[in-house]
């Protein structure tokens, strides 16, 4: 055989080993059946973040839906996952509202063949295959810390007003928080606070007043939920202490818009949570379709997101947090 010939033959092999390669991923199914479980139905980030997940499951030919609780309780989630079993789902999406008690009945929804990713809260990872993280916690919980110390000039009394106490994804970045205060620019500001709203409007509204009233050296407030910004952010606007205190954290920019044209918000952060929602939603579908398995390094294409590889123990990261201000803030819509 001369080298010509050699070399075709070669680049025959090579071109079918290719072509068998690629016919051997599966395609996205079509008609998967996925319920979104947000943490609470009226949250208005949730609402965001599953409506993300409702626009990527139309795009592959997927009927999705979205059911919940009307408050953040753990407990309140378990009857959804159970119908979802019962009703014999490819694959359930949830933003955990408890990182242990939904075990149980998680497991039992892997068991009978659901697959279960968890989207900005996480569970245990034994509860699913997945967790889709808007960004590296690590990096949430810093940011927020640098971002409230450059507002205060990194001095004064700082508090954090969070979700829920058992709140995985607020527990994370509040433990980031607290490693990044112990370096020495820090040095001059104290976190005097943990305070709790519970994902409810009124009762963060109610502890942002505590939070002003018991601290009268209180120079800054990290609010690292939706709910917890902008319920504090109205508190704020009709103080004496508007532009005094400075109030960041996580939130969207048509909440937070009008409380950051009237001074009572400097710069706040976060991602766009549909985009979360929109991740969660193609990586189910590539699970339900046999196109990964959820093992570390595994790749798989996320619509307009374009690729994404499993990270170590299931984990998704969508991307870095992004700070809005007064000069950016009308560029976005979410």
């Amino acid at each position: 055989m001369n080298k010509r010939r050699l070399l075709l033959s070669s680049l025959a092999v090579t071109l079918g080993l290719g072509t068998l390669a690629l016919a051997q991923t599966p395609a996205l199914k079509k008609g998967l059946k996925i319920t979104l479980l947000p943490k609470n139905i009226n949250n208005p980030y949730n609402v965001i973040e599953t409506r993300g997940g409702l626009d990527a499951a139309k795009e592959i030919g997927a009927v999705a839906k979205v059911v919940g609780p009307s408050d953040a309780g753990a407990s309140s989630q378990v009857s959804y996952i159970n119908t979802a079993i019962a009703q014999r789902q490819d694959a359930l999406i949830l933003a955990a509202n408890d990182a242990n008690a939904l075990l149980p009945y998680l497991k039992r929804a892997m068991q009978s063949g659901v697959k279960v990713v968890t989207m900005d809260s996480d569970t245990a990872p034994e509860g699913r295959t997945l967790f889709i993280n808007q960004a590296n916690s690590e990096g949430i919980g810093r940011a927020q810390v640098q971002l409230v110390g450059k507002l205060t000039g990194y001095k004064g009394d700082i508090a954090i007003l969070s979700a829920t106490p058992n709140a995985t994804n607020q527990n994370t970045w509040i433990k980031w928080m607290q490693e990044e205060l112990k370096l020495p620019k820090y040095k001059d500001m104290k976190l005097v606070k943990i305070a709790y709203g519970n994902d409810d409007d009124q009762k963060s509204f109610t502890e942002m007043q505590g939070l002003i009233q018991a601290y009268p050296n209180l120079k800054g407030v990290i609010s690292p939920t939706t709910v917890g910004i902008s319920a504090g952010a109205r508190y704020l606007s009709t103080s004496p202490l508007k532009g005094k205190v400075m109030l960041t954290g996580l939130g969207t920019p048509n909440q937070m818009r009008q409380f950051v044209k009237d001074g009572t918000v400097t710069a706040f952060q976060l991602w766009n949570p549909g985009d979360v929602g929109y991740l969660a939603t193609y990586a189910a579908a590539a699970l339900a379709s046999k196109q990964i398995t959820g093992k570390t390094g595994e790749t798989f294409m996320a619509g307009k997101l374009g690729k994404y590889t499993i990270g170590k123990n299931g984990e998704i990261v969508l991307g870095p947090p992004y700070t809005f201000d007064k000069a950016n803030i009308d560029k976005f819509d979410f």
